[in-house]
């Protein structure tokens, strides 16, 4: 494929990456806000992003905003909180139109640069805090996100695996905090979070479209002219802890069909030089149709309605989720260990490892495809320290032998079974 090449650097502490490609008929812009998880300001961290987006001295309310989006060209802007292995992830997203297709010259990434960092670092202020009205406001929002997630129980089943497995660690801290919290923020304990987070924080900004890369480094120089002091904390990602006993966890609701979600330990991370081996054998395991785990529990037994297994690149962790009847549990937990015990034993041909490298390669490429997916390469390129080149990529990917794979499967270790069950009341009324 071309050439895709991101120029990465520091502009007054700020780390500045950007993808000139001229492909897009849009600009995407992604401010990334990274700082290690910390269970006593989870929550009043998550509330940041939407009491700063709800308005800034200049834009005094979400009307104001849009208003101001809507002005430039249909511009958009979306927020969100997640996590990465030990990190907390503040994200803005802002997608507007590539300044080549308007009728009228303007220079619409300068705007939205300035509208971005009015949200950031201008919020609309009360008696030297946030203004409380927006603070209570997203704060009923906030609720809402939390109680959503838990009413999708794939997501329910995903957080409480999480929550058993990593009772211990940081990592068992959901993303966007605990319901039970949210009434006790007010303006000020938010905004003292807020403070905290401006000097301490890493900040990543990663712009992809058609763009002069001096003109946008000395923008950003002269917009951005915080000084960002972030110092990286090396958080530890990869638990050494030796596994006694796998955890097993069953909870019980109302719910039509049983959640079955495995958690491995696999003690390889993103940051690892043979990390793409893992991503071989995740591939072999049960992340694509042609997987051990959908040809042999789909397919084979038809015991489940979905099955996958997915990496978290930050954690060294594996989860399995599979959909099935409830009287299947035990056998469903069998048929995955046999996949599991067949991988760590070379049971797959060089066939399936040439497969699974061409899936992820192709992969790979279709994320070139879309800004986003250009964006997600080069935070995983800032997560690893390692080239952004998508051919080195592809080169990585393209080295891992059989013999890889199974060295990296047999690093696996299950830690913890969690089986969303059905609630027996349901079970006496039918």
């Amino acid at each position: 494929m071309d050439e895709l090449h991101i120029s990465s650097s520091e502009q007054n502490g700020l780390h500045l990456h950007l993808c000139n490609i001229d492909k897009f008929k849009t600009t995407s812009i992604m401010l990334m806000i990274k700082a290690p998880l910390q269970e006593d300001i989870i929550t009043a961290r998550a509330l940041i992003p939407y009491v700063l987006n709800g308005g800034t001295t200049n834009y005094p309310n979400r009307k104001q905003i849009r208003k101001k989006l809507d002005e430039m060209y249909g511009a958009t802007l979306y927020s969100d909180v997640h996590k990465k292995g030990e990190y907390h992830i503040i994200t803005f997203e802002m997608e507007i139109s590539a300044e080549q297709y308007l009728s009228t010259p303007i220079c619409l990434l300068e705007s939205s640069l300035h509208l971005l960092h009015d949200i950031v670092y201008n919020p609309k202020i009360e008696n030297g805090v946030f203004d409380s009205s927006i603070v209570e406001q997203e704060k009923r929002s906030l609720k809402q996100r939390i109680i959503s997630m838990y009413d999708d129980k794939m997501r329910y089943a995903s957080l409480r695996l999480i929550e058993e497995m990593f009772k211990n660690e940081p990592y068992h801290i959901p993303a966007y905090g605990r319901e039970e919290e949210v009434d006790s923020l007010n303006a000020l304990t938010v905004y003292q979070v807020y403070e905290k987070l401006l000097q301490n924080a890493r900040f990543d900004l990663f712009i992809v479209g058609e763009v002069n890369e001096n003109e946008i480094k000395s923008m950003v120089q002269n917009i951005f002219s915080e000084q960002h002091n972030y110092s990286d904390i090396q958080c530890n990602f990869t638990d050494e802890q030796n596994i006694d006993e796998v955890k097993i966890v069953q909870d019980k609701l109302d719910v039509e069909q049983g959640k079955l979600f495995m958690g491995y330990r696999t003690f390889s991370t993103i940051q690892d030089e043979n990390y793409e081996a893992t991503r071989v054998a995740n591939a072999i395991f049960g992340r694509f149709p042609s997987s051990k785990l959908f040809i042999n529990l789909r397919e084979k037994e038809s015991l489940a309605y979905f099955t996958l297994s997915q990496l978290e690149s930050n954690k060294g962790l594996l989860i399995t989720m599979t959909g099935i009847d409830f009287n299947n549990y035990k056998y469903a937990v069998q048929i995955i260990r046999e996949q599991e015990y067949a991988l760590k034993n070379g049971d797959f041909t060089e066939a399936d490892v040439d497969q699974a490298k061409s899936m992820l390669i192709s992969q790979l490429l279709e994320a070139c495809d879309t800004p986003l997916g250009i964006i997600d390469i080069s935070i995983q390129a800032v997560d690893r320290g390692f080239s952004d080149n998508v051919n080195d990529q592809i080169r990585r990917i393209q080295m891992v032998s059989k013999d890889d794979v199974i060295h990296s499967a047999n690093k696996w270790d299950l830690d913890t079974i969690y089986f969303l069950n059905r609630n027996e009341r349901r079970e006496e009324g039918e």
